[in-house]
């Protein structure tokens, strides 16, 4: 009996460090030390509106904006007419690749259409403006990308196309501790300061 009493004892006390004292103490550093990541690194305009995320991609269609990665759940921004209930993509707001092979009719069909849009813009088409990412969320294109965009901007906006340019250099992240990674361009930050620009 003095056995079973012990084993319940330690197991309430893990219970109680695992299940409630270590949650509210990585909530504390969380919320102190890492403010901004812990509640989803959001990105407000200057009116103080939450605009987004600096971790999910937006889709820009606009002439006046860099464009995104293509997304194969629209970054789940589906208006109600736009919405598909059999698509779970939709409906729950999953991250994912198409899965389309690339031998598939229907992927060399969208990447054809990207392309040939990208064209009729006068946009260079790189692989990140074609292709979408593994997630289908990535909030970077690539410095390239962001290059072959800056005379249609600039001419949609009325800009110099060296503000632009600066733009693109302020918003561009660099390789993770110099090493890891490529560089990328947030488009939601650069957008929202070719905003603050004008």
């Amino acid at each position: 009996m003095r056995e079973i009493i012990r084993a319940i004892r330690v197991t309430l006390v893990l219970w109680g460090i695992t299940a409630i004292i270590y949650p509210l103490l990585m909530v504390a550093i969380g919320q102190t030390a890492f403010n901004n990541q812990a509640n989803g690194s959001l990105i407000t305009n200057q009116d103080g509106q939450v605009i987004g995320s600096t971790l999910i991609g937006q889709n820009f269609t606009s002439p006046r904006y860099f464009q995104s990665r293509p997304s194969t759940t629209n970054y789940s921004s589906f208006t109600e007419k736009e919405r598909d209930p059999k698509n779970t993509g939709q409906t729950t707001g999953v991250s994912g690749a198409s899965n389309l092979a690339p031998s598939n009719p229907d992927l060399l069909k969208q990447v054809e259409s990207r392309v040939n849009n990208l064209k009729t813009a006068n946009i260079q088409p790189t692989a990140d403006l074609v292709y979408t990412s593994g997630s289908s969320l990535d909030p970077h294109i690539s410095i390239d990308a962001a290059r072959s965009q800056i005379q249609q901007v600039a001419a949609a906006r009325s800009i110099n196309p060296n503000q632009v340019e600066m733009l693109i250099a302020k918003n561009t992240d660099r390789r993770f501790l110099g090493i890891f990674g490529e560089p990328g361009v947030n488009v939601l930050n650069l957008n929202r300061d070719l905003d603050i620009l004008q």
